[in-house]
């Protein structure tokens, strides 16, 4: 009988330990990872705990198509808990840990403000899925929600000329989207010669839950015999107790509609909408949309969740748009590689659920229609106003000094602020 040798011990053993880790390189090679980053606890998990569930269901359909490239997609999903700085965090173990190819996530703008130099460092690429404030262009990331020409400005110019609206609330939870969004919409009213006096803005922070003194003040600025309106960009489950005292007041949407942009399906289901008929939302999709590519959807969804009320929305569709984009753009350039899909990417083309073809832009926004719809009693929308066309997203709006010169041009110019007058890309 052969005696072995300590070292050929030490030999046969290190042998084994390089196969398992070759093997367990090649077993991770194997599935493509993609990062799901979105709060599933905390103030914002109202809104995007859904999102998680759409992009697993997004995953799972393209690998019954066979996965991509030849491989299963494999979905990371972490909790960032509506925790801003933790976004980041969580972002940098998504690419840096886990090395997924590309991360759909965040929904407020200091979520994605927080993770963008994570992406820009490492180099990775970030799908946003929620309409923003604009006022930016990033390499690494695509906006597939709205930009304010595609919501925000639509949405007064319906209000101004449906509802002859006069007076204006600019009613914002405390963080850039809606300071930013209002700032634009503050510059954009005037323009059309509307008085400071005839303005009044609000914001109050995350998760605010008493609102009688502010409904109360909405009511009284409303009182000067102007049609008065409320432009709200009020995020997350602060939703709730502002509907809630709206309707404790008696402020009905024949006195005092309010228009959302941050209020859709998923915020809706968790409340009694009785109170909120009428009040308005300013998104580019909406459940009640009536086309095939809708009901064909609505349903898979409802089949994945094996809950027959779970309902879609906007952002939910923004995914579908950025997931299938880069899908698209991966199989041009045959890789995961970020530089490469950046490059492939502009021009993609694919179906939205409204029954057009949504493209993405040089500057990273993609063509979206934009609709206004009425919340009815069963919390769903009828659309009272949709645009004839796709709206190209703007990312610099040309209502604000120091932007109105700006364009975004990733393809030819690879500048995200150039100025057309200085002919400059900007730091």
């Amino acid at each position: 009988m052969l005696k072995m040798t300590r070292r050929c011990l030490i030999a046969l053993a290190s042998a084994a330990l390089v196969s398992g880790a070759m093997a367990g390189a090649a077993q991770a090679q194997e599935t493509i990872k993609v990062g799901i980053l979105h709060s599933l606890s905390g103030t914002m998990a109202i809104s995007e705990t859904t999102l998680k569930d759409v992009m697993l269901m997004l995953v799972e359909e393209q690998n019954k198509k066979g996965g991509l490239l030849g491989k299963k997609l494999e979905a990371v999903v972490v909790d960032p808990a509506s925790d801003w700085p933790l976004f980041a965090e969580k972002a940098r173990q998504l690419i840096s840990q886990d090395k997924v190819a590309a991360v759909f996530g965040c929904w407020t703008s200091v979520s994605r403000k927080s993770v963008l130099p994570v992406f820009k460092e490492l180099n990775s690429i970030l799908f946003y899925p929620v309409q923003y404030e604009g006022e930016e262009s990033e390499r690494n990331v695509f906006y597939t929600g709205a930009a304010p020409n595609q919501q925000a400005i639509p949405a007064v110019d319906y209000l101004a000329k449906e509802e002859k609206v006069e007076r204006w609330v600019l009613a914002g939870t405390d963080y850039v989207y809606p300071r930013t969004t209002n700032k634009i919409l503050e510059a954009y009213l005037k323009s059309k010669g509307v008085k400071s006096e005839d303005i009044l803005i609000n914001y109050t922070p995350f998760g605010h839950s008493d609102w009688q003194t502010i409904v109360a003040d909405i009511k009284k600025f409303g009182s000067a015999g102007k049609k008065t309106a409320v432009v709200s960009t009020i995020n997350g489950d602060a939703n709730v107790p502002f509907y809630k005292e709206l309707a404790n007041q008696g402020i009905k949407a024949t006195d005092i509609p309010v228009v959302a942009f941050s209020v859709g399906e998923e915020e809706l289901a968790g409340i009694d909408a009785k109170p909120l008929v009428g009040h308005l939302a300013a998104w580019n999709y909406f459940q009640s949309v009536d086309t095939p590519e809708n009901k064909a959807f609505i349903e898979k969804w409802r089949a994945f969740t094996k809950n027959e009320k779970r309902v879609s929305n906007d952002p939910m569709e923004a995914h579908v748009i950025g997931f299938n984009m880069w899908v698209k753009a991966v199989e041009k350039a045959g890789t995961t590689d970020p530089d490469k899909v950046i490059d492939a990417i502009v021009g993609v083309q694919v179906p939205n659920l409204t029954g057009g073809v949504s493209e993405m832009l040089p500057n990273h926004h993609v063509t979206k229609p934009v609709l206004i719809g009425e919340i009815k009693e069963d919390g769903q929308f009828e659309t009272v106003s949709q645009t004839d066309s796709l709206v190209p997203g703007e990312a610099w709006s040309k209502y604000l000094e120091g932007s109105r010169d700006l364009i975004a041009d990733w393809k030819t110019l690879k500048c995200g602020n150039y100025n057309t007058v200085t002919k400059k890309c900007g730091a």
